[in-house]
């Protein structure tokens, strides 16, 4: 007779099933209480000066939050991403064997692809704050400020106020790429028809032939993907082949938020995708009466990632950030606006529409303020 087969031992607990002796405790704690381990990671020692006062300045955004929520329970456990991949997937890993149930940052994407493998070998889901939609999924969330929503919006908003063939003039980099990939998605998704697609070189700034070529095919919507100089200085040559607000509708991106184009007379009448104004006046004002200094943009997101935590902690100590958690369908409220995280790991922002005029910036469509469809 055989012997029976051997059996298999039991597999070990996951990291986060119950209490380690190496979890990070809070003094006059008592054993049977488990507090929200909560790690952030930022660059607190990369070689960029101005990226190490970003890096502090939303160290000191999440603290805001922390004391704003009033949870006791919480602990920020914070750690340097350093200066690449390989150390902020270290960081991360130091973050989890203290415990950490959910980690927020790194801020690169290179990092966060480092970091994401790590963290979902614990089951420990990342909310990062890079733009790139290449490192969402499989447990990382993107909390920032992504140009596909912009892009969404505004050829939303054109084609709901009757224009119908759309192009766009697209830089030639990364950031031009997943314009160029919306864009593409978007049209036919609002029954608009592409006329053309132009890329350009953001070094030269020569768009000649590219809008000799957009004029030809005779678009009602022009989506411009730049800003800044570089704007200022193509506006003038689309309008000499008939590419200005009085023949098509100029559209832009956040890029567009810049006092800078007000001082183009061919871009007045245009519409560009962007937070609410002044939605982060409150938020400015306080930042500033706490550390003495004006908070940059991305700061926001340290302070709505901690805010949207401290929303989630009262649940079951290693399930409350749950990918249903996650992914609210209802979406959270943050210090520029509304946002959701969709299953993919992107994050959905309610935007507004403003109009670039001769004297300022104008809503033309307020941010809504839900996620819900009217009558639902």
């Amino acid at each position: 007779m055989a012997p029976p087969p051997p059996v298999a031992p039991p597999p070990a607990p996951h990291q986060l099933s119950n209490e380690q002796p190496g979890f990070l405790r809070l003094p006059n704690t008592t054993p049977n209480q488990v507090p929200v381990r909560v790690g952030i990671l930022l660059p607190f020692s990369n070689g960029s000066q101005a990226t190490r006062k970003l890096a502090t300045a939303m160290m000191n955004a999440a603290e805001m939050a922390l004391y704003d929520a009033g949870n006791k329970s919480i602990i920020l456990m914070a750690a340097d991403e350093g200066g690449g991949p390989d150390e902020a997937a270290a960081a991360a890993q130091k973050l989890l064997d203290q415990g950490a149930e959910i980690i927020l940052g790194p801020l690169f994407a290179q990092s966060v692809a480092a970091v994401g493998p790590v963290a979902r070998d614990r089951g420990v889901p990342v909310i990062a704050f890079s733009t790139n939609r290449d490192t969402a999924g499989n447990g990382v969330y993107l909390l920032s400020f992504q140009p596909e929503n912009e892009v969404k919006r505004v050829l939303s908003y054109a084609a709901a106020n009757g224009h119908a063939k759309f192009a766009a003039l697209v830089p030639q980099n990364a950031y031009g790429d997943h314009i160029a990939a919306a864009f593409n998605q978007d049209v036919p998704a609002d029954s608009g028809a592409i006329a053309d697609v132009e890329r350009f070189s953001p070094d030269t700034g020569d768009v000649v032939a590219q809008a000799a070529g957009i004029a030809k095919t005779g678009p009602d919507a022009l989506l411009v993907a730049q800003g800044g100089q570089l704007l200022r200085g193509i506006a003038p040559t689309l309008a000499y082949d008939g590419l200005d607000n009085q023949h098509v509708q100029l559209l832009g991106t956040g890029l567009w938020d810049d006092p800078a184009v007000l001082n183009e007379p061919a871009l007045v009448g245009g519409w560009f995708a962007a937070p609410q104004p002044n939605a982060d006046s409150a938020f400015d004002a306080r930042y500033q009466a706490d550390f003495g200094s004006t908070p940059p943009q991305l700061s926001t997101l340290a302070y709505d990632a901690v805010s949207l935590v401290a929303l989630l902690a009262n649940g079951a100590p290693y399930h409350r950030f749950t990918p249903a958690a996650l992914t609210d369908p209802n979406g959270f409220a943050g210090v520029t606006g509304i946002f959701r995280f969709t299953a993919d790991g992107a994050c959905e922002r309610g935007l507004a529409i403003l109009g670039v005029g001769a004297d300022g910036f104008t809503v033309v469509s307020p941010a809504p303020t839900t996620f819900q469809k009217p009558g639902s």
